[in-house]
Order: structure tokens, then C-alpha cells, then sequence
């Protein structure tokens, strides 16, 4: 205990020191985020406003598209700004925060992709049953559900991380408070505080990805025995996109999380948290917007003003 320094910052090496590579990652992430920004604005507006869509596929996209929102709010606006001033140090407090909320937005979409297989699998496999078992109650308490427990694992994480000693160093080679880079970097003998929430993680999103496996297992079964090929390929461009941003999401998780970290910086490192931070909420407004023909139709009503008037 006596070697138990108080750290009171941490430094954000995140990116190359390099004038042009600063500029590029500014500009950069100043795009993506603020088409993020408009187009998780827009589903949410759409979904909220428009009657027709108050149904549970478009109650979870409303709720899928808030979490990427918020994921990418917590660490993209402080990199950018860490960037343009050149002043790459994140406050002790502050990095516990971005901690908690990177932990809780990004378990709490895992949980959340896995209840839309789920309804994806209900509407698919048992139509007839699909309005008593995706009642509105339901959806509500899985939503609240999802919410709930990634707050549990994020204060888990939260604890298990900075109940850990910070001595040796305070450079961080990522671009955000990233619980493998700050494990790297402890002086902590015994790590188990923060390895064991990490590996109830791993449990808990293996167990959500078999699930998912599961039930998509079933739906394309049920979806080959769909005489019309209009339904096959409508039920496919529901299911696939879904499947896409699932399996890219878990994987980056699975791959940040279980991959050796060294204190050293590492461009794969960088590249491998940008996918599970940037890619989903980048993408999710692409696959869900542009291949939907009623949120394209309540965009247009928005467009003109209609869907405000209604």
C-alpha cells in the first residue's frame, strides 16, 4: 500500500503524433461522428413520431439507435477535442466515467441485439402467436432489462478496474479509456479484481451470441419453407443485416477483450476498438434505414413536414 501512487490523469496517446495523421483523425471522426449524430437523430425521430412504426421490431431499433448514440458520444467528441488542442490528458474521474458508460452502452447493445433476434424469431416462427408474445409490456421490461444489466456488468468493471494501483505509468496507448490498455498499465500484482468481471463478460456475451445462433437457426429454417420468394427475400434483408452488425460487434468485443495488451502503443489495437466503438452505430443507421421501405417512406414524411403536422 505504501507503493500506491494517486494517479490523477491519465495521457491519451490514441493516435500518431504526426501533424497530417492528427489532422486526417480529426477530420475523420468529426465526419463519422456527426453523420452518426444525424442519422441515429432521424431514426429516433421517425420511430417516436410515426404511429405506423410503434411496433416492437422499431420500439428496440428506437432504443438500438439511443445506446449508439451514446456510445459514440462517450469517447469520439473527447478524442476530436484532444486533437485540436493538443492536450491529450483525460482527468482521473473522467476516465472512470468514459469507463462505466463505454461498459454499459456497448454490454447493454449486446443485450439488446440479442431480445431483436428474439423478436426477430417470434415474428418469423410463430406469426400467429407474435402480438401475445411480444406484448408491449414485454418489450418494455427486455428494453429495461438490457438497460439493467449492462449497469451491473459496467459497475463491475468500473470497480474491478480502479480498485487497481496505478504506479508505473499513466500513459494510456488508446484513444479512450480502454479497460485492456489500463490493465496494461497497473502495478497491481494480482489483476483478478478486474479479471473476473471480464471473463463473467465473455460468459455472458458467448451465451447471448449462442442464443442468437439459435435463433436464427430457426428462422432460416422457417424462411426456406416460405413458398413465395417475395417473402423469402423480404424476411432475409429483415434477418441478415441484423445478423452482420451482431457477429462484427462480438467479434471486435471478444478480440479486444482476449487479445494480449502491452503497454506498448499498437496500430491493431487501435483498429480493433474502433470497430466495436465506431463500426455498429456507423453502420446500423445504413442497414436499418436503407434497405427499409417504411422508415424511407416516415424519412420522406418527416422531410416535408407531414409527420410533425400528424
Amino acid at each position: 500500500m505504501k507503493n500506491k501512487t494517486a494517479m490523477m490523469e491519465f495521457i491519451l496517446m490514441g493516435f500518431s503524433t504526426n501533424q497530417n495523421m492528427l489532422i486526417l483523425h480529426s477530420v475523420l471522426f468529426s465526419c463519422v461522428y456527426l453523420y452518426v449524430l444525424i442519422g441515429n437523430i432521424l431514426i429516433i425521430m421517425i420511430t417516436t413520431l410515426d404511429q405506423h412504426l410503434h411496433t416492437p421490431m422499431y420500439f428496440f431499433l428506437n432504443n438500438l439507435s439511443f445506446l449508439d448514440l451514446c456510445l459514440i458520444s462517450t469517447t469520439v467528441p473527447k478524442s476530436i477535442v484532444n486533437t485540436l488542442t493538443k492536450r491529450n490528458t483525460i482527468s482521473y474521474f473522467d476516465c472512470v466515467t468514459q469507463v462505466f458508460l463505454v461498459s454499459l452502452f456497448a454490454i447493454a447493445e449486446v443485450f439488446l441485439l440479442t431480445v431483436m433476434s428474439f423478436d426477430r424469431y417470434a415474428a418469423i416462427c410463430h406469426p400467429l402467436h407474435y402480438e401475445v408474445i411480444m406484448n408491449r409490456g414485454t418489450c418494455v421490461w427486455l428494453a429495461i432489462a438490457s438497460w439493467v444489466g449492462g449497469g451491473v456488468s459496467a459497475v463491475m468493471h468500473t470497480a474491478g478496474t480502479f480498485s487497481l494501483s496505478y504506479c508505473r505509468s499513466n500513459v494510456v496507448h488508446q484513444f479512450f479509456c480502454d479497460i485492456p490498455h489500463l490493465l496494461a498499465i497497473s502495478c497491481s500484482e494480482s489483476l483478478m479484481t478486474e479479471i473476473g468481471p471480464i471473463i463473467i463478460s465473455i460468459v455472458l456475451d458467448c451465451c447471448c451470441f449462442i442464443f442468437i445462433v439459435i435463433s436464427y437457426v430457426y428462422i432460416f429454417s422457417t424462411v426456406k419453407k416460405i413458398p413465395s420468394t417475395e417473402g423469402k427475400s423480404k424476411a432475409y434483408s429483415t434477418c441478415l443485416p441484423h445478423l452482420v452488425v451482431i457477429v462484427l460487434f462480438l467479434s471486435t468485443v471478444f478480440i479486444a477483450h482476449l487479445k494480449p495488451t502491452s503497454g506498448s502503443p499498437s496500430i491493431s489495437d487501435l483498429v480493433i476498438s474502433m470497430f466495436y466503438t465506431l463500426l455498429p452505430p456507423t453502420l446500423n443507421p445504413i442497414i436499418y434505414s436503407l434497405r427499409n421501405k417504411a422508415l424511407k417512406m416516415a424519412l420522406g414524411m418527416l422531410l416535408e413536414g407531414k409527420l410533425i403536422k400528424k
